[in-house]
């Protein structure tokens, strides 16, 4: 008896025993935290691109007929003004051509005089009724053709003239020559499309950039922005310049759609030349002084069995200044201690909360559950939380009118479509972060984001202050060594193991 009572006492020995290994110390499973503090400071959104630096206005001037480049007059760098010889093609079958063309305007005028005197003798006989109504007719017709081939002979020299004069190349604009194409003895042959000689620049202390930008990011481009550039010639050097225009034209480059943006540059100290590679930054938005979190701390989301049920914490829905939801309607509301320290309502404000609240349960026949009559009441409410907490306003440049074509030749009578201006408020959102309590768990903290420049978000929230801890990771230590259990990318931060009080700071 007593040895069945003895192995009856080693058999729950050895089963308490196994029950504490396989269940006891799975649930003191301890985790390493990485933190990260809430900082205040500012933030810069940009959008980087890459372009190509050109002149304003370039020409490419070329020639409408056909023949061996006889001399040239300017040189690659030329410094020209409008209206200089630059080049000159030989002239000797234009010559000729002028030659014949008066010929046969002489041949035309001895038809025409001849004609005109044999119409007018016929006029005479028929007045007088010599000549038949034929007769007259015939000389009559003879006449106006002489007359007719007259203007056309008079239109062909006119024509050769013209092209004599083309074989004569002048300048078309002010500027410097960046390219030239020929060289002397080199035929031109003016067919289908005009020939390039040379290239002019019309201004080089004014350059532009143009610049491609992807269809992710051209939402956010608008015309009078800032845009800072560098270029490899010059790697210490920043520019500045400012885009003006935004070309609607697609452009399909590896399957990616881009659009143009010009960004005008000035370049009094001729440091820029014509195809430099600039690598563009256009500011989007600036904001100053503003609180800010780890991007990480967004993206992160713990394991369930480290996440604070109890509803202790006063943290969650920071949205509308209520507490954490208990199961009671009634808490969707703060008490008017909260109120006082910062809430979003006042005492006849949480009575009319109170009632809207009813009418939108009664609205639904009273089915809807907390969690989806806290959602009605977000949106309900989304309007005033605007108001309360306003984003950073921001200075919206004015898209300028472009004028200085004018001075280039081009005339146009039709105002200049632009795009809607990019409004940085419109990317505010909603997040949330976790912050580690005294009890060694997490807790959620509701915020409202603004700005993102990449590495930090803009965070407005009145539970969290700058030098608050947030966790942006967390790795679990168990018997087989350590394990990731969420966000296990590295970044700043220091790393505490939950308990002896690692909550905000």
């Amino acid at each position: 008896m007593k040895r069945k009572i003895y192995i009856s006492s080693s058999a729950v020995v050895v089963v308490v025993i196994v029950a504490y290994f396989l269940f006891a110390r799975n649930h003191s499973q301890a985790y390493n935290f990485k933190f990260d503090k809430v900082s205040q400071g500012d933030l810069t959104v940009f959008v980087t691109a890459t372009g190509t630096i050109n002149a304003v206005t370039s020409v490419d001037v070329g020639t409408q007929v056909s023949g061996i480049i006889a001399k040239l007059y300017a040189d690659f760098n030329s410094v020209v003004k409008k209206g200089q010889l630059i080049a000159q093609i030989d002239s000797t079958f234009l010559v000729q051509s002028v030659k014949d063309a008066e010929a046969n305007l002489d041949k035309a005028r001895a038809q025409y005089a001849d004609s005109k005197r044999n119409f007018e003798r016929e006029k005479a006989m028929l007045e007088r009724g010599l000549d038949s109504q034929l007769n007259y007719d015939a000389s009559l017709t003879t006449y106006e053709s002489n007359e007719a081939s007259l203007k056309s002979a008079q239109a062909s020299l006119d024509r050769a003239k013209i092209d004599l004069s083309y074989a004569t190349i002048y300048a078309p604009i002010d500027g410097v020559v960046i390219n030239r194409a020929v060289n002397i003895g080199q035929t031109v042959a003016a067919s289908f499309s005009s020939p390039t000689l040379f290239t002019i620049a019309n201004d080089l202390k004014k350059m532009q950039v143009q610049t491609t930008v992807d269809e992710t990011d051209i939402g956010r481009v608008s015309v009078g922005q800032e845009a800072t550039f560098s270029v490899d010639a010059y790697p210490d050097d920043k520019f500045t310049g400012t885009v003006s225009q935004i070309r609607l034209a697609p452009q399909s480059i590896q399957n990616v759609v881009n659009y143009i943006v010009l960004i005008d540059v000035n370049n009094d100290q001729l440091k820029l030349m014509p195809g430099l590679t600039a690598n563009v930054k256009i500011l989007i938005a600036s904001v100053q002084n503003v609180m800010k979190v780890s991007n990480m701390a967004l993206r992160f989301q713990p394991p369930n069995d480290i996440i604070d049920t109890t509803g202790s914490g006063s943290m969650q829905g920071d949205f509308t200044g209520r507490g954490k939801d208990t199961g009671d309607s009634s808490k969707l509301q703060s008490d008017s201690q909260s109120t006082q320290n910062g809430g979003q309502f006042s005492q006849g404000d949480r009575a009319r909360f109170r009632a809207t609240r009813d009418s939108i349960q009664t609205a639904h026949g009273g089915k809807l559950s907390q969690e989806e009559l806290r959602s009605e009441m977000q949106k309900l409410f989304a309007g005033r939380m605007n108001q309360n907490n306003p984003p950073v306003q921001q200075n919206t440049p004015k898209a300028k009118v472009k004028k200085e074509s004018n001075a280039f030749g081009i005339t146009s009578n039709f105002p200049e479509y632009q795009k809607n201006a990019y409004v940085p408020s419109h990317q505010s959102g909603r997040g949330k972060v976790w912050v580690l309590k005294s009890n060694g768990l997490l807790e959620s903290v509701s915020i409202r984001t603004g700005l993102n420049d990449g590495r930090f978000t803009e965070i407005t929230t009145t539970k969290l202050k700058p030098g608050d801890q947030v966790v942006l990771g967390a790795t679990s230590n168990n018997d087989s060594g350590t394990a990731p259990v969420q966000n296990p990318l590295a970044g700043s931060g220091q790393q505490q193991r939950p308990g002896g009080g690692g909550g905000p700071r």
